[in-house]
C-alpha cells in the first residue's frame, strides 16, 4: 500500500530534518519512496511561480498531484513544503487516498530565535516579501494526522511518534 507522509508548518519548524529521516525509515521497510522538499521543488519545478497566496496554493497542488502519481504507481511519497493554506491542504486529503498529515507545531517567537539562516531576521525587516508567520499567514491544520512539537519534542522523539503512527495504522508493517 503507498502512501504520502506530507509535512506542513512554518520554516525552521522541522520539516526538512523530520521528512528526510522518515524517508529513510520508510526505505528500509523496502518499500520505494520518493522525497519531495518544498525548496527544491520550488528551485526545479516551480520557478514559474511567485509567493502570492494564489501561487503557493497551486505549488502545494501541484506536488499533491505528483505525490498522487507516484501513489498511484506503488511510491510512498514523503512531502516537506510550509503549505501554509487550509484549501491547498484540503484538496491535497481529497485527492490523495492515504493522505497522512504531520503538523511540525513549533510558534514564530521559538523560530525567530532558533532561525539558522536569518530568514525571519530579514523578513521582520522587510527584506522578505510574504514571509510565512511574519508578513503571510499561516492557517494551522485544523484536523491533522498527526502534531509533532518540534519546540519541546527532541528530533529523535518526533520520528518516533510519526514511525509509530505509521505502523499503528498499518502503513508500516514489521
Amino acid at each position: 500500500m503507498s502512501f504520502t507522509v506530507w509535512f506542513t508548518g512554518f520554516s525552521g519548524a522541522g520539516k526538512t530534518t523530520l521528512s528526510s529521516a522518515i524517508y529513510k525509515e520508510i526505505l528500509k521497510y523496502g518499500l520505494p519512496a520518493e522525497l519531495l522538499d518544498g525548496d527544491v521543488i520550488r528551485s526545479n519545478f516551480a520557478q514559474d511561480l511567485t509567493y502570492s497566496k494564489e501561487h503557493r496554493n497551486i505549488n502545494v497542488t501541484r506536488i499533491g498531484f505528483l505525490s498522487k502519481l507516484l501513489n498511484k504507481h506503488g511510491v510512498v511519497s514523503v512531502v516537506a513544503m510550509i503549505s501554509p493554506y487550509h484549501v491547498a491542504r484540503e484538496e491535497n486529503k481529497k485527492n490523495i487516498t492515504n493522505y497522512i498529515e504531520v503538523y511540525c507545531n513549533c510558534s514564530v517567537s521559538h523560530l525567530k530565535k532558533r532561525d539558522p539562516k536569518g530568514l525571519y531576521a530579514k523578513a521582520v525587516r522587510g527584506e522578505i516579501k510574504n514571509f510565512t508567520g511574519i508578513s503571510d499567514e499561516y492557517e494551522e491544520p485544523e484536523s491533522p494526522s498527526l502534531v509533532v512539537n518540534t519546540e519541546y519534542e527532541t528530533v529523535d522523539e518526533s520520528i518516533s511518534k510519526i514511525i509509530d503512527y505509521l505502523k499503528n495504522n498499518g502503513f508500516l508493517v514489521d
